[in-house]
Parts: C-alpha cells; sequence; structure tokens
C-alpha cells in the first residue's frame, strides 16, 4: 500500500480489505513500518519497535476477527505484552520484560491487530504531556515545538501522524482525551471497569485510571470498546451492563439532549471560542443547551486526587524494589515521582481512605448533576497544545506541580473521581490550525449515548479529512 491509501482508511475499512483479500496484513505492516521510519525521529511517538514480532504474527495466521492485520501500537505503560520489555516511561524500570499477556492484550490480540510497537509515556503516567527522561520528548506533528499532551501523548502522536489508525491509551485523570484534544482525535475514557487492568491489578490508582483508545473515527472508538468491554474472571467489579454493542450506536440517533454548557471563565480565547461553537452547532441539531457547572471545585478535587495517586505510585515503585532487590538510585526516577513516594511516606492511613470517601462523596453529586442533564460540555484543556518544556516532572514539589496540572486541566478529572465516561472530539482549531479537543461528559454507563452523540457531530462537523503537516515554528 502506498501511504496515502493507508491513511485514508480507518482501522474497521484496513481490517475490510484484509479480510476480503483486496490488501494483505503484509502490506498494511509495511505501510505502517516505512510511515515509522519516515515520521517517528521528527516526533518519537514509538519508543520500542515490533518489526519482528509482528511478522511472527502474521506469518503464524490472524483470527478471523474485527481488526484482522491492522497495526497496533501499546502504551509503554500498564498493559504488559509477554516477551516484550517495558519500561513504564522510567529509568527504573530498564530491563524488565513481562512473562504474561495482560488482559486486555490478550483481548487486542483475540481482535486480529498486529502488534508493531509500543508509544511514548512519560514516567509512571504522571504528567500530562509527554517529555520523559527515559524515553525523550513525543512532538506534535501539528506543530514539532508543541506537544503532544500526556500521558499517552506517544499514542495520540503515532495516530495523528498516520502509523497506525488507532492506538492503545490509557486515562488516570485525562491522558486519553487530553492528548487526543492535542492531536485532533477521537478520545472516549470509558465507565470505570468498563475495560479489564488484570491479571496483575484489580483497579487503577483506585479506580481513577481506565483503558482505550484513541482513534481517527468515531466507529473506530466504538468497535474496538465492544473488543475489549467487560469483566474479567475476578475483578473486583464490573461497569454496568451495555445493551447490544457499542458500534451499532454509531449512527443512532441521540434524540434530543439536555446538555450542560459549563463555565468558560479563564480558558484560552480560541478555546472557549471552539466550545461556543460546538455549543451553537448542537443547538442547530435540536439539542438544548444552558450554562449550568457540575459544581465541584477543581481545589476540591486536586487535593484528593494527588492523596490518592501519591500512595499508589509508592506501591507500584515498591514492587519493582522487591523485584531488583535494591531501592531506586535517585537518578532512576524523576524528581516529582520521588516526591511523591516521599510524601505517600507522610501520610497516615486514614488520609488515604479519607481521600477515598470524599472521592465517592464527588461521584454521587456527579450522578445527582446527570440526574438534570443528559451530556455536561466544556473545554478538555484551559489552553491550545504548549511548547515542549512547558509543564515538567523534574519540579520537586508536589504541591507545585499539582497546582500546576490543576491549572492546566482542570476539567478532566472529575470523570476519573466519579467513574463517569467522557470523550475529547476534535471539532474546533486555532487561526494556527493546531487543534482543540471539546469535551462531553455523561452519567456512568452511558458511552452509547456519547457515542450517538459523537456520531451525529462527526457527521455534522467531519474532522477526518483534518492531517497534521508537521510543521517546526
Amino acid at each position: 500500500m502506498n501511504f496515502d491509501d493507508y491513511q485514508a482508511l480507518d482501522a474497521i475499512a484496513l481490517a475490510d480489505l484484509i479480510r476480503s483479500k483486496q490488501i494483505t496484513a503484509s502490506e498494511a505492516l509495511d505501510a505502517c513500518l516505512n510511515r515509522i521510519e519516515a515520521v517517528n525521529p521528527k516526533i518519537n511517538a514509538i519508543v520500542h519497535r515490533m518489526d519482528d514480532y509482528a511478522r511472527a504474527q502474521i506469518k503464524a495466521g490472524l483470527p478471523d476477527a474485527p481488526f484482522v492485520g491492522v497495526p497496533f501500537l501499546i502504551k509503554d505503560l500498564g498493559a504488559m505484552i509477554a516477551g516484550v520489555p517495558q519500561s513504564n516511561g522510567s529509568r527504573y524500570w530498564a530491563g524488565f520484560t513481562p512473562t504474561e499477556d495482560s488482559t486486555i492484550i490478550a483481548r487486542y490480540r483475540a481482535a486480529g491487530v498486529v502488534f508493531a510497537g509500543k508509544s511514548n509515556t512519560p514516567e509512571l503516567g504522571l504528567v500530562a504531556v509527554t517529555d520523559p527522561v527515559a524515553l525523550g520528548s513525543c512532538r506534535n506533528p501539528w506543530n514539532l515545538t508543541r506537544t503532544s499532551g500526556g500521558s499517552s501523548g506517544g499514542a495520540a502522536a503515532a495516530v495523528a501522524a498516520g502509523i497506525v489508525p488507532v492506538a492503545h491509551a490509557t486515562d488516570g485523570g485525562g491522558s486519553i482525551r487530553l492528548p487526543a484534544a492535542h492531536c485532533g482525535l477521537v478520545g472516549l475514557k470509558p465507565t470505570r471497569a468498563r475495560t479489564p487492568l488484570g491479571p496483575l491489578v484489580g483497579e487503577g490508582w483506585a479506580g481513577l485510571a481506565h483503558a482505550h483508545v484513541v482513534s481517527r473515527t468515531v466507529r473506530d472508538c466504538a468497535a474496538f470498546l465492544d473488543a475489549t468491554a467487560g469483566a474479567a474472571p475476578g475483578d473486583p467489579y464490573a461497569a454496568p451492563h451495555h445493551e447490544g454493542t457499542f458500534l451499532a450506536e454509531v449512527g443512532a440517533s441521540p434524540g434530543k439532549l439536555k446538555i450542560a454548557l459549563g463555565s468558560l471563565a479563564g480558558v484560552h480565547p480560541e478555546v472557549a471560542e471552539g466550545v461556543r461553537a460546538t455549543a451553537k452547532l448542537l443547538e442547530s441539531l435540536g439539542h438544548d443547551v444552558e450554562e449550568a457547572d457540575i459544581g465541584v471545585p477543581t481545589e476540591q478535587i486536586s487535593p484528593l486526587l494527588w492523596t490518592i495517586i501519591s500512595p499508589n505510585v509508592a506501591t507500584v515503585v515498591g514492587f519493582r524494589a522487591e523485584a531488583l532487590g535494591r531501592p531506586p538510585h535517585e537518578e532512576e526516577l524523576e524528581p516529582v515521582t520521588r516526591a511523591m513516594i516521599a510524601r505517600a511516606e507522610s501520610m497516615k492511613p486514614q488520609d488515604y481512605i479519607r481521600a477515598l470517601t470524599y472521592m465517592h462523596g464527588i461521584g454521587r453529586r456527579v450522578a445527582g448533576f446527570f440526574q438534570k442533564y443528559d451530556v455536561a460540555l466544556g473545554p478538555v484543556w484551559m489552553n491550545p497544545p504548549q511548547p515542549i518544556g512547558a509543564m515538567s516532572m523534574q519540579n520537586p514539589d508536589v504541591e507545585s506541580f499539582a497546582a500546576e496540572m490543576r491549572g492546566e486541566m482542570p476539567f478532566t478529572p472529575i470523570y476519573n473521581m466519579s467513574g463517569c465516561p467522557a470523550i475529547s472530539l476534535p471539532l474546533a482549531r486555532t487561526k494556527d490550525g493546531l487543534p482543540i479537543g471539546v469535551h462531553f461528559g455523561s452519567s456512568v454507563g452511558r458511552e452509547g449515548l456519547l457515542l450517538r452523540l459523537a456520531a451525529q457531530l462527526e457527521q455534522a462537523n467531519p474532522w477526518i479529512g483534518f492531517k497534521p503537516d508537521f510543521r517546526s515554528a
């Protein structure tokens, strides 16, 4: 395949060509690998290539499955592929090679994808940009001086650059939606426990963390959720049952929705204008839009977030220390990570339990809000994509680091706290052509509603022809 043909296809269309034998899985993989050669030196989205692994998959025979032969990337954090090195974005995990597949990897494998590589991520997914010391900065294909977002920045940059049509991503505070917004993609954070994290993890960050994909099209987003959704044996809890397939939601009418437009105070003018334009588009499609905030202050969420995350970070670093038989050397962890460990060590057990109690209280408040409204509308990020280095894990002070993160991404973490689904859609652009994501959230279990609305907006304001130009200034 030539690149223009390859890039024009989403994962569903590419699999259809392979299934009908119009092209082979090897030809699709070659197109992917050629694109890696052409653009990855510019963006550093892929940090571990799996060329031989992918060819061996194809040679061994692929299942007759929805995504047969589609080249795919796995974020180099969390989800493990047996026999493939995993860094978790950290020097401390150098030399770590898992011995078993994660549950979600087994489901991707059963769906027919071909694993072409691992994507860049910050250390332990702790920051909203992808600039790890261990792996190097990931750059945004729309402008190489700008960040691709984080922590799934490598996945988003690779999809935007045309390396793969869809890629695995995870989200503990916005890490699917933020890079999707930065790179002009669809990014859905599913309902808590919709997709599995096992077998070694029951819940990520006390239920804050979720796994799914970033994609170019809504239908790929939906179909990959069909391929991975559902509790695995031994999971501590499950998401509400979804009747039918998520793919069937794409193209179905969302009906007339009552949509709450949140405050845009302090938001960059171009981002705010993108959200307002979307509100007008929604009204033209027959929906009711009115101004209303969920009513949980960011200042309340942020301390809880880091009180929950810090002990989880300390725990996973402790597991690594046990495996290595030694604690980390100072240079093996970034300053923020070390500071979070110190914070966890200074906490009392009741501090953690108190944070969980408040988190679940926030979930109940958000659930009450969604008794009045079908969908909440707002920005994903306060500003357009920022320059590389604008946010850093080199800050050794957790409080100032948390304040910096809160100042840029106040909108996304409430959906991790509450377990509600939320999606970023590439519905706007800055005057100089950078993507702006628009954020939609709904109540627990209503991914189907978000997908119906997303597909309606995709048809009304198509973004599929919106391609990056790899500008350097």
